[in-house]
């Protein structure tokens, strides 16, 4: 079994691919034949030798490779070497005027376009499960909470509305890190093109087209490391999100609060304890995201490369980016699990909501004072007493405020018991179309 467990364990076998080193050579070697046919357009090189690689695409390894890379020291080096010994009468073109990262970089652009795809079509898989499932349980009433006390109702719909704008957002900040990261870069040496002289923008412009990217504006060996560094971050608040999700299934499956559970009940919750169900996979979400989240750091680092470049940025980046997308991946795999899966209960959350009896009413109590001509103060003061005295008494807020000679002169005790059954949930419903509305329009839903 392998040691690296996103080989086996994590990941779906769709990212899997795309990342595994026989597509980076595949793609390193498109990206010789896509300069082999600027460099034919160009009239540098002869007509065929771009014809020539392609062959190599099937022809050569990446075992080959890196066995060759052994003798040599140098990735693209092993490479360029391979390709010019099959191309015959064509070789010395190979790669004529290229530096190592315009293939490397290149490449990964091919790649990352690949990715990047399979993780914004599982974003929109896991926001098309949310937005279902406020059509079909968003008028769900329950408590809200700030400083995971009781705070004012919200409905299920709105805590998920949160969610889908949030994942939304994460969508927009992908796609426009993919703007600044998919690209050509295509410059040589130092990033003057100075091998090409007057022919560059033809080689440049045809390699472009073949490849389907934009080019960089200007860049120095290498494309500037920003654009990963943003890729990267961008994921990690993907993953954040994420995690947050997850959170909240955690928290709202502890026994005393049993409003949601994953849906999902293994033959084993405990070794030890046969009675556990554990929201194992909402905290395998957290884990990961911290995981996720320690590749920002090392890909920040990477920015500041000495004059036109220097290696140090390799090593990092053979690790993080393949690692930060495949953390990403099994994040919203299991996300689209867990939300797929997820049971709410309705009942615990009407006894939760009901749990303080209406003392979460105190907020519209202070605000009919402030209408009546009571100071701010005063009437905080006055209702905040109150709402602790029905806490500490366990009784009704409502009938204590009934049975307050000052509240009732100022509010109508008729007023004050019509308030029985409102569920104070405000535009709860308007805002959770605008958040939906807002997502289909950004993707595309």
């Amino acid at each position: 079994m392998s040691l690296c467990a996103l080989e086996w364990r994590y990941g779906s076998e769709e990212m899997r691919e795309i990342l595994r080193v026989d597509n980076i050579i595949r793609k390193m070697i498109q990206v010789e034949v896509a300069l082999a046919r600027g460099l034919e357009e160009a009239g540098i090189a002869p007509r065929g030798l771009a014809g020539e690689l392609e062959k190599a695409l099937d022809a050569i390894s990446s075992r080959e490779v890196y066995e060759y890379e052994k003798k040599l020291g140098h990735e693209v080096g092993a490479l360029v070497w391979l390709l010019g010994k099959m191309s015959g009468r064509y070789g010395g073109f190979v790669h004529y005027g290229a530096t190592s990262n315009d293939i490397i970089d290149t490449a990964w652009a091919l790649i990352l376009r690949e990715a990047l795809g399979v993780v914004e079509e599982k974003l929109k898989k896991l926001v098309s499960i949310l937005i279902d499932r406020i059509r079909r349980e968003g008028g769900q009433v329950l408590i809200g909470r700030t400083h995971g006390q009781h705070a004012l109702p919200v409905t299920w719909g709105f805590k998920l509305a949160n969610y889908v704008y949030e994942l939304a957002r994460s969508y927009e900040r992908l796609v426009d890190a993919e703007k600044r990261v998919v690209k050509l870069k295509l410059s040589g040496a130092v990033g003057t093109m100075a091998a090409w002289g007057d022919k560059a923008e033809i080689i440049v412009s045809t390699v472009s087209e073949t490849l389907g990217l934009e080019p960089h504006v200007i860049t120095t060996q290498v494309a500037p490391r920003d654009g990963f560094a943003e890729l990267v971050c961008s994921l990690s608040i993907l993953g954040g999100v994420l995690e947050r999700m997850a959170l909240e299934v955690r928290e709202l499956s502890r026994p005393e609060i049993g409003e949601v559970n994953e849906g999902m009940v293994p033959a084993i919750g405990s070794s030890a304890m046969p009675h556990k169900v554990n929201p194992i996979r909402s905290e395998k979400i957290c884990g990961l995201a911290r995981v996720l989240r320690g590749y920002c750091m090392t890909m920040l680092e990477n920015i500041a490369l000495w004059h036109e470049r220097d290696l140090s940025n390799s090593s990092c980046e053979r690790l993080t980016i393949p690692h930060a997308l495949m953390v990403v991946d099994e994040m919203l795999e299991t996300s689209i699990k867990v939300w797929s899966k997820l049971k709410i209960n309705p009942e615990n959350m009407r006894r939760n909501l009901e749990r303080t009896r209406h003392v979460y009413l105190s907020e519209l109590i202070v605000l009919k004072l402030i209408e009546k001509g009571v100071p701010r103060d005063e009437a905080y003061s006055r209702v905040r007493g109150l709402a602790l005295k029905t806490v500490e008494e366990d009784k009704d807020f409502l009938e204590v405020l009934e049975n307050d000679s000052y509240i009732t002169s100022k509010i109508p005790v008729d007023e004050i018991r019509a308030l029985r059954g409102i569920e104070y949930t405000g535009l709860a419903d308007r805002l959770v179309d605008r958040a939906v509305g807002y997502a289909r329009r950004v993707m595309g839903l």
